[in-house]
């Protein structure tokens, strides 16, 4: 089991020096990963300032020797798969292969689409998803690409460099379980983040359901003839810290979790507020 920081990229984590302070207090206190949403507006109507998820992501690098970064997660859909490629291929580079990439549709759809005119249409945004990620494991390969599909063409382009981690870093696919469309997906690449629609963003997920999900991902894989391949299984919420936790995390694990993300709900005050997270992740990751 690893275990991982999870923060919006606003409020008071839209300054790359704060999130660099919280990566260093996370590899100090042996937390194995820090993950940063990508939003641009997320609910457009708080007005909140935010920040670029890639520049917070390498002031955490550089701040940093140890500790897996990465977003969580990146609309495919809502950004060009060339500068997605290079953004990553950049920070993979200076990160020293640390970078693991979180995909997933996005949202809310209306204020993150739908506001600057890009497709609202969840079968588009899910076509574009896929194709995306097609091409970007193509680009991080270094080697020349043409593609001509539904919703992007390339004519012999090489991105170099390609990235540290080869064949290239980890993908991790997000969606909400029980759909089964979003995790047969993920069963396609290295990872999945699930989140439950019984339990929400924030709340630790019912032992049984993830045991459910990670029973269907291991059918999905053996039948993609991937069975023996390594997968993770991110499961999250909130945790107290040391040995107390282990009432909370520890069936999760014998479910087949591999990582536990911690975050805070949605609806907590404290969301984008690094003092708050910052007692958590001094306290230390759950101790098993």
């Amino acid at each position: 089991m690893r275990f991982s920081i999870n923060i919006p990229n606003f409020g008071d984590f839209a300054d790359a020096r704060t999130v660099a302070r919280v990566a260093v207090a996370a590899e100090r206190a042996g937390w194995d990963g820090l993950f940063v949403w990508d939003h641009v507006v997320h609910d457009k109507a708080l007005r909140r300032t935010f920040g670029d998820p890639w520049m917070l992501l390498t002031a955490a690098a550089l701040a940093t020797s140890r500790l897996r970064l990465g977003t969580m997660v990146t609309p495919v859909a809502r950004r060009r798969p060339q500068q997605v490629a290079r953004q990553v291929a950049t920070l993979d580079g200076l990160s020293g292969g640390r970078v693991v990439f979180g995909a997933g549709l996005g949202g809310p759809v209306e204020d993150e689409f739908g506001s600057f005119g890009e497709p609202t249409d969840p079968v588009v945004l899910a076509g574009m998803l896929d194709e995306g990620l097609g091409l970007l494991e193509r680009f991080w390969s270094g080697e020349p690409v043409d593609h001509e599909g539904r919703f992007y063409r390339v004519r012999d382009v090489a991105l170099l460099p390609a990235t540290v981690q080869r064949p290239r870093p980890p993908v991790w696919v997000a969606g909400v379980w029980p759909h089964r469309r979003p995790m047969r997906r993920a069963a396609r690449w290295d990872g999945a983040i699930p989140l439950f629609a019984s339990s929400g963003h924030g709340r630790a997920p019912a032992v049984d359901e993830v045991r459910e999900l990670v029973e269907f991902v291991g059918r999905e894989r053996e039948r993609g003839g991937r069975w023996e391949e390594p997968f993770e299984f991110v499961v999250g919420g909130t945790s107290p810290g040391g040995a107390a936790a282990r009432d909370v995390v520890g069936p999760l694990v014998e479910a087949g979790a591999t990582w536990w993300d911690e975050r805070l709900p949605l609806t907590s005050g404290d969301l984008a507020r690094a003092e708050v997270v910052l007692r958590r992740v001094e306290q230390g990751p759950p101790v098993l």
